[in-house]
């Protein structure tokens, strides 16, 4: 992509009305829109880095029998009250609206009974479970407070995989599974180091469920770290029996603030119950399916990975999911530079090198690098005259202070590698 035809423009201002990086850097770079609290739209930039989150975790579910599907955000009434949660002194945060023709329906804020109701018309018998469908949807929640950028809306995409399993045994198998995946998720978005398997509350149907947090002065919750295992306890079940319980001595563990980017839960027959959800065994006998669910925030992820990878120029973008894998300056106004700025484009292109070609006229070299470390992709290539005298093209990692000048096959090397 051209710059120049980038409709998009980074702004030397921060948003007066933004207390979070995310969202300070994100729409100073032009990746997102705030359109009111809570409500970002993705623009192009922001957009390719979503969708390459979003292949991340397709690849990941898929690998451990996830079948991608897509489900409406339009809720039926009738449907949650079966499971009581349609009244709003239940769930607090409905958004509901009227139908012309009479009647109400409501937008997901969770997907366990739509799943629940329309499975039941594929499950009859025990051959066909295990089931592990998943989608990608826009989730809508009625947050009174909506503080943290994107990485708590009132509108976001995000992930959610159900498992469906003839029983407890059939369901730790995969929810071990789903733990590993996801654990690869974040690893491959560049914050695995960062992020730990967290034990927190399982509610009346496992003795834990299993957040993934990543450690941030940004996070919401608060964890108890042990480095040396590499897990973490959730404040609201920190106490000296879970300690016992997972082996962790009280003097190992640090306090840390931490954002949640993840989690599975194991939800037993909660909603099975309700809907009538049973398959019929090899004994004929009906038998309740047991459920687990498995959600991540995509753009809570993309927000995070902001938080924790930037610096005091920018965004530092690991280079899975970075929008570009290169941003090329063209610096000066000769036409030396510009053919060869363009050739470069061109060759860079036809090798399937990602590249954001910086190409705007008039624009000071200053700004060029001023934008280049604001929307930080992993290398920065410079085309100039000083550059073309020393033999070649100017290459710097965003995380390095300094670059050097390579030639074109060094270069080609250097990022085909």
């Amino acid at each position: 992509m051209k710059q120049s035809q980038l409709f998009t423009k980074t702004q030397k201002e921060s948003p007066a009305d933004e207390i979070s990086k995310n969202a300070e850097l994100l729409i100073k770079g032009g990746f997102i829109h705030k359109e009111m609290a809570g409500v970002y739209s993705f623009l192009p930039l922001g957009l390719r880095v979503i969708n390459k989150i979003e292949t991340i975790i397709r690849e990941e579910m898929n690998q451990i029998g996830g079948v991608e599907m897509r489900t409406t955000a339009f809720q039926n009434k009738e449907v949650w009250e079966k499971s009581n949660r349609w009244d709003d002194e239940v769930v607090d945060v409905w958004f509901k609206t009227a139908l012309k023709n009479g009647g109400e329906i409501g937008l997901s804020f969770t997907n366990e009974e739509a799943y629940a109701n329309m499975l039941k018309q594929y499950i009859q018998s025990y051959k066909d479970l295990p089931m592990y469908p998943y989608d990608f949807k826009t989730i809508f929640r009625n947050e009174t407070r909506s503080k943290s950028g994107i990485m708590r809306g009132r509108e976001f995409y995000w992930k959610a995989l159900y498992s469906f399993s003839k029983d407890n045994a059939e369901h730790a198998a995969f929810y071990e599974k789903a733990k590993e995946a996801y654990k690869k998720i974040f690893k491959r978005a560049g914050i695995g180091h960062l992020t730990y398997t967290t034990f927190a509350s399982g509610g009346s149907f496992s003795k834990f469920s299993h957040e993934f947090q990543t450690v941030s002065g940004a996070g919401e919750d608060t964890i108890y770290v042990d480095e040396a295992k590499g897990i973490a306890i959730n404040k609201e079940v920190y106490n000296d029996e879970v300690l016992a319980d997972l082996g962790v001595d009280k003097a190992n563990v640090v306090e840390q603030r931490a954002i949640e980017v993840g989690n599975i839960f194991s939800l037993g027959t909660k909603f099975s119950t309700p809907f009538n959800l049973t398959y019929k065994n090899e004994t004929g006998d009906d038998v309740e399916v047991v459920m687990g669910s498995y959600g991540i925030g995509l753009g809570r992820l993309m927000g995070t990975i902001v938080e924790v990878l930037s610096d005091d120029k920018g965004i530092i973008w690991p280079e899975s999911v970075a929008p570009f894998k290169v941003h090329m300056l063209a610096l000066g106004e000769s036409e030396n530079v510009k053919e060869k700025a363009n050739e470069l484009y061109e060759l860079l292109s036809k090798k399937n090198i990602e590249v954001l070609f910086d190409d705007r006229a008039g624009v000071m070299a200053g700004e060029k690098f001023a934008d280049a470390d604001l929307l930080g992709m992993p290398y920065r290539v410079v085309v100039s005259e000083r550059s073309l005298k020393d033999g070649g093209y100017e290459i710097k990692k965003r995380t390095e202070d300094k670059g050097k000048i390579v030639t074109e096959q060094e270069l080609l090397s250097m990022l085909e590698n």
